[in-house]
Formats: C-alpha cells, structure tokens, sequence
C-alpha cells in the first residue's frame, strides 16, 4: 500500500483568483512505514505573493525568483504521486491548486483524481473529534506530535508532521519487533507460530529486606486500624495460602 502525504504552500487562498502555487512537499508511506522517498520543490510563480500569505510561509518573490516553473516540475510530480492514496489535510484546498495548474498546462485535464485516491485528514478528524478544533496544530496537541519547529508553515515539514499525526490517527504501527520475532508466514501465506525462545536471561528477583517486610506490616496494622477491617494485601495473602 503505498501513500503520500502532500502539502502546498501558495501566494494565495484562491486559483480562481490566479494564485499559484510556490511549493509541494511530499512524504511517501509503504504499509503504514515513512520511506526516505520524499518529493520537494519550490516553484516561481510567475505573480506576486499576496503579503497575508508571506505572513503564514515566510516565502518571499525574491527567494523564488532562481527557482523553476510549474512546468518544468510538473510531469515529475505526476509521475511521483501515480497510482498512490494521497493524504492531504484540507484536500479541496491543495487539490484545487494541483488541478489549476495542471489545467493551465494541458486544457483537456480532468483531475488529479483520474491519478490518485484522495483521502482528507481534515475531515476524517472532524469525525472522530466533533466539536473540536482539527487544525493540524490542534491534532498534534491531540496524538502527542512534536511540532515544536513550525514556527511558519512550510508545504515539507507540514507533510512530515501530517504523515505522524495521520498514522496515530489511524492506529499507529502496525507491526512491532515482537510481532516479527514470534511469527511467520508459510509460502501459502498462512501465519505459523514460532517457538519461544529459551536463551533469554533468567530475571534477577530482588526480594524485600526483612526490615521492609516489618516497615511494610506496620503500614498494614495502621491501614487496619483506620479502617476497622482488613487491608486488601492481606486478604490476598489468605487466599494465597488456602
């Protein structure tokens, strides 16, 4: 299963408007693991950037005056996201601005879509949280995600942040050390138990000094004593030894 986690940045909210989009970040997912395949790019406009959106980026008209066009980027961006689940927080909003330029390549464009599924982050969390925030700060506050370095937004790190955040979302790993250690498949396929290992080290038991045991039978006389009745440890230990 492979997907790919994608963010843009733009000089603007609508491409209706002619805005366009000055960077893709992209992280790929195979079964559920984050690959080292990462697509990134910064991309010159060709327009200005509006100054609320350099507010949220930081990326400045000087900065991508060096950098290339959509053109020039586009066919191997397609070719990087072909046949994968794209995970997008806000899908409509990227998706919007993927197709717009597409389009302004290739008049008889039909979607993003005819290439890649598209699942939205956004309102997948506006389900399982109702009545909550679900911006992609508010879910890494929710799954515990370390996004103490995005000071701005940038289409990369947001990809990187939102591939972590979607992952706990969805259940995490899926398979632990452990796991691997105690199975296996036949070449059918079928799962088979493998035995467990007995060159483990013994575990060391440390047992209680006997002053221990006489600090820990004073707590119990005084628990016993509080409450008129026997403390829980006790009556364990009476049972333990009928």
């Amino acid at each position: 299963m492979r997907q790919i986690v994608l963010d843009t940045e733009t000089t603007g909210l609508d491409p209706n408007e002619g805005h366009r989009i000055i960077e893709v970040g992209c992280v790929e997912i195979i079964n559920r693991k984050v690959t080292d395949n990462r697509f990134h790019v910064y991309i010159n406009p060709e327009r200005e950037i509006d100054a609320g959106a350099i507010e949220v980026h930081g990326i400045t008209n000087q900065f991508l005056e060096d950098k290339p066009l959509y053109k020039d980027v586009a066919s191997d961006l397609l070719t990087y996201l072909k046949g994968a689940e794209l995970i997008i927080h806000n899908a409509p909003f990227d998706v919007g601005f993927l197709n717009a330029e597409y389009r302004k390549l290739d008049g008889s464009w039909k979607g993003i879509n005819q290439h890649c599924s598209i699942t939205d982050t956004l309102q997948m969390a506006r389900k399982m949280h109702p009545g909550q925030k679900n911006n992609l700060d508010a879910l890494c506050r929710r799954y515990e995600v370390d996004n103490s370095q995005r000071d701005l937004h940038g289409a990369l790190l947001d990809a990187e942040i939102l591939a972590e955040v979607y992952l706990a979302m969805t259940g995490g790993q899926t398979t632990l050390g452990l796991g691997e250690e105690q199975t296996d498949t036949t070449p059918s396929g079928e799962q088979k138990i493998q035995p467990v290992r007995t060159d483990r080290p013994v575990l060391k038991v440390i047992r209680a000094t006997p002053d221990e045991l006489s600090q820990h039978e004073k707590r119990l006389d005084a628990l016993e004593k509080a409450s008129n009745g026997t403390p829980v440890w006790r009556r364990l230990a009476e049972q333990a030894e009928v």
